[in-house]
């Protein structure tokens, strides 16, 4: 599991956006979210640097 943070994220519609994101690529991924830690936790087939794209491209770069 790897946890990304990302500051932009601050609603329900940035969770859905940032899971369908990840999802679109790995179906069998988990994502968990913590708004008040802006915090994306993500177990996933994916490489984290393919994480880290699918994010930057739905609107929600990690931070570095």
């Amino acid at each position: 599991m790897t946890d990304f943070t990302v500051p932009d994220m601050s609603c329900g519609h940035c969770v859905k956006t940032i899971t369908a994101a990840i999802m679109s690529q790995d179906a069998n991924a988990t994502v968990t979210t913590d708004l008040n830690s802006k915090t994306v936790s993500v177990h996933s087939r994916l490489a984290d640097a393919e994480i880290r794209q699918l994010m930057t491209q739905a609107g929600y770069p990690p931070a570095v």
